[in-house]
């Protein structure tokens, strides 16, 4: 079991947007704005923003989790917010704000777990897509959706092309059809879907199992992993080699190194 059990809610859990919780090195951030299906306003994208910043600098966090109270987990942007006034300025914001914060899920060194526990469409399934790893209640439900509007899902393809094969990401994209969770897992959107009153324990167990491992070699992993991920392989296997060296002077792989050879037990992680 990780170290630092602390317990906190960094804020008002009665009308803040995002909800945290620290506990047992795992940090979950809960998405509460459910009278508007947890939409993405400006505002939840800002906190979201702050908030991730904060922990990639916090040692006591190892995964995070992003989850949401009500029955969406996340339908997009905040049309309303939107049309208020859809001039250039505003919505290029708007859009390099969501970016950067897509981004910031990938650039960090915690693993992300996406707990999906209602419908997730448009901006809210590119969140959904661009976590490390997602874990969905088998009544969830998932698409693209801004087509219906008239407005193709261009940003939220960035992240759902780099998760569903070609053909699969068309039908989601052209269609604005909305596929169930089973589907949604054999795309290669979700890593594991269970019954809803399964759902906690699910993502409490591979967070759990995570954030057991060494934080440092979990980091230069991920790091890696989306470095090579696009590269060719030449340049993939000289960024692998690199890394693997970086790894082996970390402390914590010495020490399980050790441990493996002499047929002891696995040491406490120091992530150093």
């Amino acid at each position: 079991m990780p170290q630092n059990a602390n317990k906190s809610a960094h804020y008002d859990v009665t009308s803040a947007p995002l909800l945290r919780e620290d506990k047992d090195g795992i940090t979950t951030l809960t998405l509460n704005r459910p009278d508007k299906f947890n939409c993405l306003s400006l505002g939840l994208l800002n906190m979201l923003q702050e908030t991730l910043d904060n922990i990639a600098k916090d040692p006591a966090a190892k995964v995070i989790v992003i989850a949401a109270n009500g029955r969406a987990f996340c339908a997009g942007h905040d049309l309303a917010e939107v049309n208020s006034d859809p001039s250039v300025d505003p919505m290029e914001h708007l859009m390099a704000t969501c970016a950067h914060m897509m981004q910031t899920i990938v650039s960090i060194p915690q693993p992300v777990i996406a707990k999906v526990q209602g419908v997730a469409t448009a901006a809210g399934c590119q969140l959904v897509a661009q976590c490390d790893l997602a874990i969905a209640a088998d009544s969830s439900r998932f698409g693209t959706s801004g087509i219906n509007l008239g407005l193709f899902c261009s940003t939220p393809m960035i992240a759902v092309t780099r998760n569903l094969p070609r053909k699969q990401a068309m039908e989601l994209l052209m269609t604005g059809d909305l596929i169930d969770a089973p589907t949604a897992l054999s795309w290669g959107l979700l890593n594991k879907v269970v019954p809803l009153d399964e759902l906690d324990a699910a993502v409490d167990e591979m967070a759990i199992k995570i954030a057991s491992k060494s934080r440092a070699a979990i980091a230069i992993g991920k790091e890696l992993f989306y470095a090579q991920i696009n590269e060719g392989l030449d340049t993939a296997y000289k960024l692998g080699a690199a890394a693997i060296v970086r790894n082996l002077q970390k402390e914590d792989a010495r020490n399980g190194i050790d441990a493996f050879l002499n047929k002891r037990d696995m040491p406490e992680w120091q992530d150093k």
